[in-house]
């Protein structure tokens, strides 16, 4: 999965490893027109629908563009639900954040303490915080999920995620725990298992009694095995060879689990990240490791992605799914919030799809 960070670097736009010296500068006035624009036009080659949502004391703006389903001309609703794949980590990383707070587990705890099981003799001790900061050295699946063939077989197939994890596992340590910063999804299923093994519970009771509940996060849920996505929602759909439309939207994310399964909102996505930067979910010292990138170099904390966009810095995380690509971010002075959903029709494009490109530089540059 290609994360807006790096799809933001591939397009020539600054990311940077490091808080500045000085404070960012402001964003920039609010261009309600070019936020319109970058939605318009749709459905297109690349997209059948939008939503977009900006908030905060420099200016608000709601709006969509497209269809919420092809073949009709109902408009995709600003307040409807959609899958928000890696954006799944936000939730998954609040809730060890939460419990580590309680005391129930600690970010310094190793996988081995908690599932001795797991992982073969030739793993150092990999600790929780390793796990969301994706510096732990477990391997990926290897599985090619993003492929429409290997999404077609596989689509509604319930998968256990110690099953996922040890695809990975049995390629041995790709490198010593803290070594270097790869970005993936193992370290999240790893840290699901981790709540449970603490807990005694399934992860997702975590999740909803200490992060979703709380924030009043109406309209995100962890679906397990459910297939469909409940409520209002638009479409997601692959363009196939012959220019016909296979709707994607049905979906077991059991794949994903603890990384990328959630399905939620702009408004809870919204709410969420500014819970986590700046609210009080959680405490001082459990935002200060949120926020802290692990090497030089790294663009990961716990859960949240550092981006830094002509001169302003924001902490966020994007999602994939296929007809689906989400992204949240807020400025690191809270003036402005971002969250946006495109219905992608091409789950094999491994780029930041060119309307959520629009919508970015719509929100964020003058």
């Amino acid at each position: 999965m290609r994360t807006t960070i790096t799809a933001l670097a591939a397009a020539g736009l600054l990311l940077a490893a490091a808080v500045p010296a000085q404070a960012a500068p402001a964003v920039p006035p609010l261009d309600r027109a070019a936020l319109a624009a970058a939605v318009a036009g749709l459905p297109d080659g690349e997209a059948s629908g939008a939503l977009v949502r900006v908030s905060g004391r420099a200016g608000s703006w709601t709006g969509s563009g497209g269809v919420s389903r092809l073949g009709t001309t109902r408009p995709v609703s600003p307040e409807g639900r959609f899958r928000i794949g890696s954006a799944t980590k936000l939730l998954t990383a609040a809730a060890v954040l939460r419990l580590d707070e309680r005391g129930v587990l600690d970010l310094d705890d190793t996988v081995q303490q908690h599932l001795p099981d797991l992982l073969p003799a030739a793993f150092e001790p990999i600790t929780v915080r390793q796990l969301l900061n994706h510096t732990h050295g477990i391997a990926g699946n290897g599985l090619p999920h993003k492929s429409t063939g290997w999404f077609a077989e596989n689509r509604y197939r319930t998968w256990d995620p110690r099953e996922v994890v040890g695809l990975g596992v049995a390629k041995g340590p790709l490198h010593r725990p803290g070594a270097e910063q790869r970005y993936g999804n193992q370290g999240y299923l790893v840290a699901g298992l981790v709540i449970e093994a603490a807990t005694g519970r399934p992860y997702a009771d975590s999740v909803r009694e200490l992060v979703i509940r709380p924030l009043g996060l109406r309209d995100t849920y962890l679906p397990g095995a459910e297939t469909g996505i409940r409520g209002e929602h638009s479409h997601g759909y692959q363009l196939r060879e012959d220019g016909s439309h296979w709707d994607v939207t049905g979906a077991n994310p059991t794949f994903q689990w603890a990384a990328a399964e959630a399905v939620s909102s702009a408004r809870d996505l919204d709410r969420l990240i500014n819970a986590l930067v700046f609210g009080d979910l959680i405490g001082e010292r459990s935002r200060a490791e949120m926020l802290t990138l692990p090497l030089p170099g790294a663009a990961h904390g716990l859960g949240v992605n550092r981006i830094e966009l002509g001169g302003v810095v924001l902490w966020g995380k994007t999602g994939d799914r296929p007809g689906y690509n989400t992204g949240v971010a807020v400025t690191e002075d809270g003036s402005r919030t971002i969250v946006y959903s495109v219905n992608t029709l091409d789950m094999e494009a491994g780029e930041l799809p060119p309307t959520a490109e629009r919508i970015i530089t719509a929100a964020l540059t003058p």
